[in-house]
């Protein structure tokens, strides 16, 4: 890298060239739309990562990565850099609840022993935690039932905070108090103000990176419930069309899909019937 790139000035502008660029990439890599509005930022969220490669400003990046052939070494941090991963426990809760009303039973009354999920953008780890209290406590009252979930993310930076299963403990405000004494343990120094998912929870879930826009995934093909949820958002049509499709394929006839109370597959061919809000069926 050229000492210019290092020492040159930290305040130059993301130019438009190098903003398309990169939004021509982040597209077609991640799904993710990169429109004019998010200029200021994606260029305030690589400044961060600038900081760990040490070159100056944002344009001398881009000549890295397109120029300089350092795309490859750096695709994956780029990613992170880019990717947005709010999350939360009980997150939209009638999706909990109607698995605890409802599908799960469907389920288990289907002759499945193994309940399998996955949780296809798992982010820190919120959401398949969450899963895993509402499965625990369902298996736990058949000795027969057993289950495994599966946490995807194309981020690795939040794959690492999810695999330690640690989290702050306002995070923990919307588990009940009954589920939190079950399942979180408090640190020894109260005053770090952090909580972590007991040993017995956490091994039951997988964690990998996994990026939705690959033609294939290295998933089993009979999951019974796929959360993809607050992703679609981010893709245009087409790409949705690609990655509900995808996931489809690998959820068996009768199993669940969930997706974000915000989306939408109106106008989108799919192999699902909807049954309630946002959750949709295999056929």
């Amino acid at each position: 890298m050229s000492t210019q790139a290092l020492h040159a000035p930290p305040t130059e502008q993301l130019s438009s060239r190098n903003f398309n660029r990169l939004a021509e990439f982040i597209h077609g890599y991640s799904g993710i739309k990169m429109p004019a509005n998010k200029r200021t930022m994606l260029e305030g969220r690589l400044r961060r990562r600038m900081r760990a490669t040490r070159i100056g400003n944002v344009n001398d990046y881009c000549r890295y990565l397109f120029d300089d052939d350092g795309l490859e070494a750096e695709v994956v941090h780029l990613i992170d850099a880019v990717t947005t991963n709010k999350t939360e426990f009980f997150r939209e809760p009638a999706h909990f609840d109607f698995l605890i009303n409802k599908g799960l039973a469907e389920i288990a009354a289907a002759g499945r022993r193994e309940i399998k999920v996955w949780s296809a953008a798992c982010s820190t780890g919120a959401e398949p935690y969450t899963l895993a209290m509402v499965l625990d406590e369902f298996c736990g009252a058949d000795r027969r039932l057993d289950y495994s979930i599966l946490c995807t993310d194309i981020c690795t930076e939040v794959l690492g905070q999810a695999v330690s299963g640690v989290f702050s403990e306002p995070m923990i405000e919307p588990v009940s108090m009954t589920r939190r004494q079950r399942y979180v343990m408090r640190a020894k120094d109260q005053s770090r103000g952090q909580v972590r998912i007991i040993p017995e929870l956490r091994a039951k879930l997988t964690f990998a990176r996994l990026n939705l826009m690959d033609d294939a995934y290295p998933v089993d093909a009979d999951m019974d419930i796929i959360f993809c949820r607050n992703i679609l958002i981010y893709f245009d049509k087409v790409t949705q069309a690609k990655v509900l499709n995808g996931l489809c394929r690998h959820l068996r006839p009768g199993g669940y899909l969930f997706l974000g109370h915000s989306e939408s597959i109106v106008g989108l061919d799919l192999p699902v019937r909807q049954i309630a809000n946002t959750v949709f069926q295999r056929r």
